[in-house]
This record gives C-alpha cells, sequence and structure tokens, in this order.
C-alpha cells in the first residue's frame, strides 16, 4: 500500500539571502544558485505536490522574497489548493509586500526574531539594522491583516531573552511563537558551535516553556525537539487561553518526529533535492531525475519510518511511538539517522 503523503512540505525557492546568518541550516548566499530550478520546474513541483494531497507549503529559502518569481509561485501554489505560508526574515517586507503577498494567497508568514534586541539578533542574523527591518516587517504584517508568528533560534546566548521575546509576540499582535532548537548542521558546526543546548540546558527551557503555555495566550512551538510535547503531557499541561485542538497540532503532539514520515513533513531544496526534514540533511534524490513520489519511498525513509529501528535509549524508550527523538541532531552529531537522540533529557526505558 503506498505511504500516505506528507502533510506539509517545505520549498527552499532559492539559496539567495540578504542576511549572513550564523546558523542557516540552508547554507544560504548572496547570489541565486546556478542550478536553482526554473519556474516552469517550480510550477510542476507545486502541481505534483497539490495532485500528490500534500495540504500546507512552506515557502522559504535563503530569503524567498530574494526569487524574482516569488509572488508568481506563492500565486500558483495557492491556486492549486495549497495552503501557503512563507518563512522570512522580515527585512524585504513592506506595507506593499505584505499586501502583495497577501492577494498572491499566502495565509501567514513565519517572521525570524532572534533575539529581544538589535545587538542580539544583529549578531545572530549578521546584518547591522536587520532587527529594526525586520520589525518593520513585522509591522507591514500586521497593518495588511496578513497573520504573521515569530521564530526564534533557541540556543545558549539567548536564554535570558526568551521571557521577553514571548511578551513581543504578545505585544505586536503574532499568532504563535515558534523555537527552533539549534541542530548542529554545517555552518553552526564552523560559525557558532558553542551555541547549541546542552542536555541540561534544554530540560530547563523546554519545562519552563511548557509551564509558560498554561497562561500563556498564544500557541508555542518547538521544532526539533519532541520531548517538548512530553513535558506538556507529564505535566498535565491545560492551557489556558489555547484551546486543547491548537495545542494538538503543535509539532510532534502525539507523533514524534515528522522528518520524512507518512503525513509529516519533507523538504525541497532550490535546485530540487529532496531531504527529509531542513534539519535532516539527507539527500534522497532530486525532482529533475524521478518523481517525488518514488523518493518518498526510498529505503533511508522505510527505515526512518520503523520506530522498531531506533537504536540506544530512543529504541528502548517507552515513548518511542510518540516522540523518537530529533533524527536530525543524530544523524549531525552521530553520523546515523537511527541513534539515540543526543539532545534527549527523558532516558527512560
Amino acid at each position: 500500500m503506498e505511504t500516505q503523503p506528507p502533510f506539509l512540505a517545505s520549498y527552499a525557492i532559492t539559496q539567495a539571502c540578504n542576511l549572513k546568518c550564523k546558523h542557516c541550516y540552508s547554507d544560504a548566499k548572496e547570489n541565486p544558485s546556478s542550478d536553482e530550478l526554473s519556474t516552469e520546474d517550480a510550477k510542476n513541483l507545486l502541481d505534483e505536490l497539490a495532485n500528490w494531497g500534500v495540504r500546507m507549503l512552506i515557502l522559504d529559502g535563503g530569503e524567498p522574497l530574494c526569487r524574482e518569481d516569488f509572488f508568481d509561485l506563492a500565486r500558483y501554489a495557492s491556486t492549486k489548493g495549497l495552503r501557503v505560508v512563507v518563512g522570512s526574515n522580515g527585512t524585504l517586507i513592506s506595507e506593499e509586500v505584505a499586501a502583495k503577498m497577501r492577494k498572491a494567497g499566502v495565509q501567514a508568514v513565519a517572521i525570524s526574531i532572534d533575539g529581544a534586541s538589535a545587538e542580539t539578533h544583529d549578531k545572530f542574523r549578521g546584518e547591522k539594522g536587520a532587527f529594526e527591518k525586520a520589525m518593520r516587517g513585522v509591522e507591514s504584517c500586521k497593518r495588511v491583516g496578513l497573520p504573521f508568528q515569530f521564530n526564534t533560534v533557541i540556543r545558549r546566548h539567548i536564554l535570558k531573552e526568551i521571557p521577553d521575546i514571548l511578551k513581543m509576540a504578545v505585544d505586536y499582535g503574532a499568532s504563535a511563537v515558534e523555537f527552533f532548537d539549534l541542530v548542529q548542521v554545517k555552518r553552526v558546526k564552523e560559525e557558532c558551535p558553542d551555541e547549541p543546548l546542552s542536555v541540561e540546558e534544554r530540560r530547563i527551557i523546554m519545562e519552563w516553556l511548557a509551564d509558560v503555555q498554561r497562561e500563556y495566550p498564544l500557541i508555542i512551538r518547538v521544532p526539533a525537539c519532541p520531548m517538548y510535547p512530553l513535558s506538556l503531557k507529564y505535566k498535565g499541561i491545560q492551557p489556558k487561553m489555547v484551546s486543547n485542538d491548537l495545542l494538538r497540532r503543535i509539532p510532534y503532539y502525539d507523533r514524534g518526529c515528522a522528518a520524512g514520515m507518512s503525513n509529516g513533513y519533507i523538504t525541497i531544496l532550490f535546485n530540487g533535492d529532496i531531504i527529509p526534514c531542513m534539519l535532516l540533511q539527507y539527500r534522497l534524490g532530486n525532482i529533475r531525475r524521478e518523481h517525488l513520489r518514488k523518493i518518498w519511498e526510498h529505503p533511508f525513509l522505510v527505515n526512518l519510518r520503523s520506530r522498531s529501528l531506533l537504536k540506544g535509549e530512543c529504541g528502548r524508550c517507552r515513548y518511542r511511538e510518540v516522540c523518537a527523538g530529533c533524527r536530525g541532531r543524530a544523524y549531525e552529531e552521530t553520523g546515523d539517522p537511527l541513534a539515540a537522540d543526543p539532545g534527549c533529557w527523558l532516558k527512560e526505558s
């Protein structure tokens, strides 16, 4: 029987970016790559995603607004029935751009806010003034009625600023806050190897965030940390201001790591390469050479979907089926995507 398609596909439409972020999972550059998918190839991909039954599409990069045909692609994807959201650094979003995104069918924008101050944000994003521009982007989205959320890379040197970022999200009218647990991909290892959290730092901040969710008016999501929803569960968190339905839709809740999973997640890179997740950077194939549905049945993904194959603590853990750890972190730190997640603090069997 054919495996269910992913619910969510992330398409990095360009490698080009106007910033120089220390952690960039896309290894973005100043200029677009010479082997970027053409507009025609990109639309063929969008056709395949829509016809396959993918429900939600993230257009990101690089910085997606650096691609000249961005609005054309967003509009095309929307007309095909895909729920289109955009991941952006926010610096290029004027009120006019925000209005054009909304007109093109974009449903929401995730804007990267990597500090509660210009100093912290700009240092991580690699450009002085980036914070001010990003916040102008936030205000532009708000003025035209385009929903937005804050995306923040959670890392050692920003822990003390997390409460202020949460407050900022409420004050500016964000719809959600997403904290990305920093995974040691190539650029992280080269430019900020001291930034990923220790196991104990991760435990403390995730359990603190779970407690905050009780009274916090926005949903808090934490990609790359399937242990976070477990914290919500074993603490018996019942948010007062967030519906249970919305709570159960946070990443990994009752499902565990979504990378390459049935009804889960897949990433398409600017050149058509397919990887299970932006944090699990194993090349599975390229859509220029074979259909996405065929790549979806790659042996790497078949093994990834068999939770019984997980090794070490993850393989023995009683939460194996509803967590599975972060497969990207396991792969980057051990070379084995089925190894125990080195960032997990639970260690329960």
